[in-house]
């Protein structure tokens, strides 16, 4: 006598509208991303409009970031308990808004304020996008391919946002680099009510209010000093405030394991997979922006390129990512262990920074090559990370888990400027000439200022070492980071061998659906 077998529980397929809604879903994921770097050419008509003091301008940089990291963990938990497509909608009326402030701003205090609001409403939209993804594809091949969407439109956003900054303000006046935001926010609140689920978590239990100002405390802190110091180097203030975030973080995450309903459920650990995902995420956006940071400084000081030259020519690297993600779902849906898929990724990644090292001062296709390899081996490890992630966590934390996701790649991002810019910054003021004068021993800009203003070949001995300096010291971090991408694939192959994403069964995701 044979046992009755019974057929696997169906797992829902997305059809024709969920896959129109995740291209609705791109339009803030795109907007959010093009914020990062939206100003890069706007700041001198700013400066000339505004009048900002050098202390203002920082804060018209940098406040949206700050507010971002500070709140995604927030708005995360909120959108699991009010919904996550209303939230979306709430964020996209709230980030048009404050776009229209800080195009139409007067005074520098408006513009940061503007800025800050934008910060907010790009807090609400991340984890938001990432959250109805989990909920709108819950086969997971499609799931896969939908993540791998959503990655490589994050980072092709933060390079497109510098380049459409520059067409924009060659055009028009510097305020259109915000306007371009309306006309998306605008459709997604047509399109998203017709399109998009609502979602949400149907036992959420009460608001932690406590968490929200904690988890702020936790994160802002650590999110300034890590930036001030790879940008204006070691200072005791800035260690200081990190130390503050760590040990509100330590206050916050005793918080999630004592309230009764947690912002950050510490169930969500305990998630075959979830742990090592974050983990490792966090160090594939450590490898993306420690790159970056070099790179575009190397375009433009050490070539010789024009601000918009060097953004065009960025774009370059972007071009091949659009094949990494599904190549790397396609290797997983193959039966390749997920494991060695992104231990793959970060090997790539590793010899992207390999090539890295080696550019000299006159390097630009092997630099354009050396951050093409980075890229693809980057959004393929992440977009594993983030299905992997997101499948371990319940359905109806799938806001949380976002926002937790993304937190950790803030961290990633701040940290990489902190680690590899020490690094670079130590190289070139051991390598620049003891006699150059004290503004040429502190950053390359300051030595290419000095050098033009110097006769002759002093001057130009100067710029010459100047950027021998520099390279020497993007060479140095550029060894620093293969070696802690290689650690991270050893990481991955141990941490995430045999790891499996369970399929869910349409009745079991329908549950968080209103």
């Amino acid at each position: 006598m044979t046992n009755p077998t019974h057929p696997a529980p169906a797992v829902a397929r997305a059809g024709r509208r969920e896959w129109t809604a995740l291209a609705v879903l791109m339009l803030p994921l795109l907007l959010v991303s093009m914020d990062v770097s939206v100003l890069y050419f706007a700041i001198p008509g700013i400066s000339a409009d505004l009048e900002p003091s050098g202390t203002q301008q920082l804060w018209i940089f940098d406040v949206y970031g700050f507010v971002l990291a500070g709140l995604l963990m927030t708005m995360g938990s909120l959108g699991d308990r009010i919904g996550r497509r209303r939230l979306l909608l709430i964020g996209a009326g709230a980030f048009g808004t404050a776009s229209l402030l800080a195009a139409y701003a007067h005074t520098a205090e408006t513009l940061i304020a503007a800025r800050a609001l934008l910060g907010i409403g790009g807090a609400t939209l991340m984890p938001s996008t990432m959250a109805l993804v989990r909920t709108m594809f819950t086969d997971p091949s499609q799931r896969a391919k939908a993540i791998g969407l959503w990655s490589g439109v994050m980072t092709a956003g933060i390079a497109l946002g510098s380049v459409m900054s520059g067409v924009l303000v060659e055009h028009f006046w510097w305020g259109s680099v915000f306007l371009v935001n309306l006309p998306a926010m605008a459709l997604l609140l047509v399109l998203g009510p017709l399109l998009l689920p609502e979602s949400r978590n149907p036992s959420p239990g009460r608001f932690d209010l406590l968490g929200v100002p904690l988890s702020m405390a936790a994160v802002l802190p650590v999110i300034y000093g890590l930036k001030e110091l790879s940008s204006e180097g070691w200072n005791v203030r800035y260690v200081v405030s990190i130390t503050v975030g760590l040990l509100f973080a330590a206050l916050f995450v005793h918080r999630q394991r004592t309230a009764a309903s947690p912002m950050i459920p510490p169930a969500l650990f305990r998630g075959h997979g979830f742990t090592p995902a974050v983990v490792l995420n966090t160090m594939s956006a450590f490898g993306m922006m420690g790159s970056a940071y070099f790179t575009t400084q190397y375009l433009q000081s050490v070539l010789g390129r024009s601000a918009l030259e060097a953004a065009l020519w960025s774009l370059l690297p972007s071009v091949p990512i659009g094949a990494a993600a599904p190549i790397a779902a396609h290797l997983v849906q193959r039966g390749v262990d997920r494991a060695y898929v992104v231990t793959g990724g970060f090997l790539v990644a590793a010899g992207g920074y390999g090539l890295l090292a080696l550019t000299g001062t006159d390097s630009l296709w092997l630099l354009l090559v050396a951050c093409g390899v980075l890229a693809c081996g980057i959004v393929a490890v992440m977009s594993q990370l983030t299905d992997l992630a997101l499948s371990s966590a319940p359905v109806e934390k799938a806001g949380a888990a976002s926002s937790l996701l993304e937190t950790g790649t803030e961290f990633g991002g701040a940290l990489s400027m902190a680690v590899l810019g020490s690094i670079g910054a130590a190289v070139y003021r051991h390598d620049i000439p003891s006699t150059a004068p004290e503004p040429a021993r502190e950053t390359l800009g300051g030595a290419l200022a000095v050098a033009a203003e110097l006769p002759g070949r002093a001057g130009d001995a100067l710029a010459t070492a100047a950027r021998e300096a520099f390279t020497g010291g993007m060479q140095a971090a550029a060894v620093a980071g293969a070696v802690l991408l290689t650690g991270s694939a050893g990481l991955a192959v141990v941490r995430l061998r045999g790891i499996r994403v369970r399929e869910e069964p349409a009745a079991e995701a329908e549950k968080a659906a209103v």
